[in-house]
Parts: C-alpha cells; structure tokens; sequence
C-alpha cells in the first residue's frame, strides 16, 4: 500500500499534468464502474470506494477541504425533513397506542391478523412478483427460500398475531412496589420502549411478526427491509396500516409504522438519537456499521452458527437421525439450522454411521473439520471451522469428550442455539444445560425450536445473542423498559421532613 500512495502522490504532485487520482482495491471489480457513474451510491455498510488524491496547493484541494468542512458544519442538517418526520409520527401515534386500553390494543391486531388472511390474495400477488425478479437477477437459493410467502405461512402468520393479541396486557404491569415511609409508595411499571428501527433480511414474514410485536407492546416503529421483498413489504405495509386504522376505529393512524424505502433514509435515521430509541439490525452483517454509525443504542443479532453434540449416552439411532435430519434439513436457511454436528468417538461404533447415511440420503453435504478427515467420515474437509452455510451443508466433527465439545462449541459457535443428545438419565444433558454459554440451550431438542411463535411468544424481532437486555427470540417482554412511579397518599412529602427527623424511611417491600 505505500508503493501506491508514493505513486498516487507522485502522479498529483506540483507541475504533473494530473490533477487527481484514485487508489482503489483490485478485489472489487465494480470499483472502476462505480467511480465513472456520477449517480452511483454506496450501500449501507459498504466501504468507500477509494482514497482520492489531489494536487496540493491546487483550486481542487481547496474545493474538497470546503467540502469536508460544509459536511462537518452541516452535519445534523443533512437529515432529511422527511426521515425526521415519519420518526417524529411513529413516536407521537405510539404515544396513543400505549394510552389506548388493552381491549382496543387487542382490538387492532386481530384486525392485522384477519387482514393477513382476507387479503392474501393481494400479498401473494406481490410476493410473485419479486420472486419473478429474484429468479431472473441471479438471487441465491437461499435468499429465494426466505422471500417466498405461501398461503400456509401466512395462516401461520395470522394464528401468531392473535397469540400476542390474547396474551394478558404487557403494559403496566407491577414489576416492584415498596413502602418508602407510611403514605409514600413507590412503584416500578413496564412501559414501552419508544420507536423502534428494525432493519431484517430478505423475509416479508418478518414485517407482520414485528408489526404485531410493536402494536402489543405500545411502540411506534421504522421498518426497513430487504429489496428482494420491495413489493411484498410494500402490499404487507399497506395491508396491516388499513388494518390499524380500522381496528382502532381511527384512533391511531398508519404511521405508527412506517415503512422506510430507500438507503439514505436509513442512514439519516441512524442520526435521530432524539427521536429513535433502540436499533435492531436482523441482518449480522449490518450490525458493525450501525453500532460505529449511530448513537442510539442497537440490539444486535449474530450469526446462527448452531451446534449438536451428540453424546456417548445417545442411543437409538433412528430417533436421534431423526432429531439431527431436522435441525438441519427442517427449514436450512434458517437461523436456527444446524449447522456443525459434533460426535463424541463412542458414537463412531455405534449410531455415527447410520446418522450421516440419513443426512445424506436426505441431500445434505457434509462437510469434515480434522478429526472426521481422519477418522474417513467425509470426503471433502470444511475450510473453515465457524461457517453458517444457511444451505444443505453442513460440518462434522469429533470430539473426545463433552468438555472438547462445550470448548469447541465456545470457540466456534455464535452464542445463538446449541444441543446436546444424550439419554434421559444421563447427568451429561443437564451439565450440558448448565455450562454451555449461548442465548438457547437445548437437551434432546431440535434447534429448530429457537423461534418466537414455538415458544410461545407469538413471534420475534429475531433473536438477540447480546447479554443486555433482551437475549435469545425477543418478543413482547423484550421490547418493554419500565418507569418508576412514587405516589404520596399522606400529605405532601419532600426530602426536608427525613433530614429533620419529622419522617424516617421504612423500605417495607410491598405486595
């Protein structure tokens, strides 16, 4: 890299014929078409595309340095009116969500979860059309299989919404309440968070899940989502925001979910730490960029690097190939698809065998890490060791013990699901439970159940692999803070009375 420094600045140096010139990266191919296109804008966490030099001392210096100082001045200006005004609506329509009681609130998502299914028809027409684009514009198999909506999904998505919708009313809830002295009591309610922004992946189911999530939970949301499901978030927005405005009877208009639809809004929209509360970024590889681009505080999701660990104890061989068949091949790009099987040697003599012969009459490719190469399991060794492959692959291997096992698991896992099988009276499941650091945690479970409509949630924002606040599928309960609330019942109280001695605090915890 310095070679090319000293030449760019060679070649921009006074008395050259050259007024600029461009560093850019040989690895990306589109680079040099980018620069030639006036109109060209970077994606969201995409890198620049190159370092720009410029003869020092010249007119074009002194315009790019007033540039950079405009930018640095201008820097809260450039939020767009209109990111600000669609921040500014969700938050006051959440206002009067949270205000509206329980009976409305529940009112207005069975509206969204009737709306689903009497408008399928419009949804599904949409949802074709970006298929049809996505099958012709080179998109991956598996982003393909996250797009496509089907009548039996959004059913699903229906039956969800109503889960939520019948669950008992989320806010102001007691969560603490404690005497501070006779008359003044103190208590600490669940209230919601604020405006949400959730940025998820190429899947249209998810917008209806969130949706739902936020009407439960008094929130006002900012969604943006993948280009791939343009169409279909588009009729889904139009869908659910007839819904909201209908079951509320008018009381809370559409905007209290909007849907954001181009890249500068997002970016404008990561500056508005006044108005937005928290981010949540479904997508991993967004989740660097927002946390180093904004100051509102983001719940971030990881990839899903989800192990099995089969142990010695492990017995039947057709139920556990059953278990294993479906945590990889139920729904394989999925966050919570296996995507490392890991053997302990025991099993080589015994259940290993048959198990890999049915992942791979079902289609599966395995892959080797070091061990199963040489043991001869696989033919082809993995080239790396932490891989979501979201496909019909995935990685085995073989450990001596549970300890290699929970270390391995530790060292190449995403902290998002893991599983042990073992037999029931095996001490080895429960140890398993107990040691292993990771959002969900299984014992002769398939991963597959790491979601928020199977644990009884209704649905999820996604699962979050953080430790703060909120980890593994975050439903209703993780998009609630709470408040404190102190009320005087005997006269008016104020700190003076305990410093005098007139009054003396009790502490006396409270039903």
């Amino acid at each position: 890299m310095a070679a090319k420094i000293e030449a760019a600045q060679f070649a921009v140096s006074p008395g050259s014929q050259c007024r600029a010139c461009v560093v850019v990266s040989g690895n990306d191919l589109s680079a040099i078409r980018a620069l030639a296109n006036s109109e060209y804008e970077l994606e969201d966490g995409e890198e620049p595309k190159g370092t720009l030099f410029v003869t020092p001392g010249s007119e074009l210096e002194e315009q790019a340095l007033e540039d950079i100082k405009f930018i640095e001045k201008n820097d809260d200006e450039t939020v767009s009116k209109e990111a600000r005004k669609m921040a500014a609506a969700a938050r006051d329509e959440a206002r009067k969500l949270q205000s509206l009681p329980h009976s409305e609130r529940k009112a207005i998502l069975y509206a969204v979860a009737d709306a689903l299914e009497n408008e399928k028809d419009v949804i599904l027409a949409a949802n074709k059309c970006d298929l049809d684009i996505a099958s012709t514009d080179g998109t991956s198999d598996q982003l393909v299989n996250r797009l496509k909506l089907t009548d039996a999904k959004l059913a699903t998505l229906s039956s969800g919404i109503r889960q939520i919708a019948d669950q008992t009313d989320p806010l102001g809830v007691v969560k603490a309440k404690r005497e501070l002295t006779d008359g003044l009591v103190l208590s600490q309610v669940t209230v919601p968070i604020g405006v949400l922004m959730i940025i998820f992946e190429s899947r249209p189911d998810s917008m209806p899940q969130i949706s739902a999530l936020a009407l439960a939970s008094g929130n006002g949301l900012l969604l943006k989502g993948g280009k791939e499901a343009a169409r279909s978030n588009e009729a889904i927005h139009r869908v659910i925001g007839d819904a909201i405005e209908r079951g509320s009877g008018g009381k809370i208009k559409r905007d209290v979910i909007a849907l954001v639809t181009s890249r500068g809004q997002v970016a404008d929209m990561l500056k508005l730490d006044d108005v937005v509360d928290l981010v949540i970024p479904r997508s991993y590889a967004l989740v660097s960029y927002i946390k180093a681009n904004t100051k509102i505080p983001v719940l971030g999701h990881a990839d899903g690097v989800c192990h099995v660990y089969i142990d010695k104890s492990a017995e039947d061989a057709t139920l556990v190939g059953n278990l294993v068949l479906d945590a990889k091949t139920d729904y394989p790009s999925a966050c919570n698809a296996m995507e490392t099987l890991l053997l302990h040697k025991d099993t080589l003599q015994t259940i290993a065998l048959p198990i890999l012969m049915n992942l791979r009459a079902a289609g599966v490719r395995c892959l080797g890490g070091p061990k199963a190469m040489d043991a001869g399991l696989c033919d082809v060794p993995a080239k790396e060791m932490k891989t979501e492959y979201g496909d019909l692959t995935c990685m085995v291997e073989i450990v001596d013990d549970m300890d290699e096992a929970i270390n391995w698991i530790h060292k190449y896992g995403s902290g998002h699901t893991e599983a042990i099988i073992c037999s029931e009276d095996s001490p080895a499941g429960q140890e398993f439970l107990h040691r292993v650091d990771a959002a969900c945690v299984f014992k002769n479970a398939s991963t597959r159940f790491a979601d928020g409509y199977r644990f009884g949630l209704g649905a999820e924002v996604g699962i979050s692999t953080g430790r703060i606040h909120a980890r593994g599928p975050v439903g209703v309960e993780g998009l609630l803070t709470v408040k404190w609330q102190l009320e005087s019942n005997g006269g008016l109280s104020y700190v003076g009375q305990f410093a005098s001695g007139e009054k003396a605090y009790t502490h006396k915890e409270l039903a």
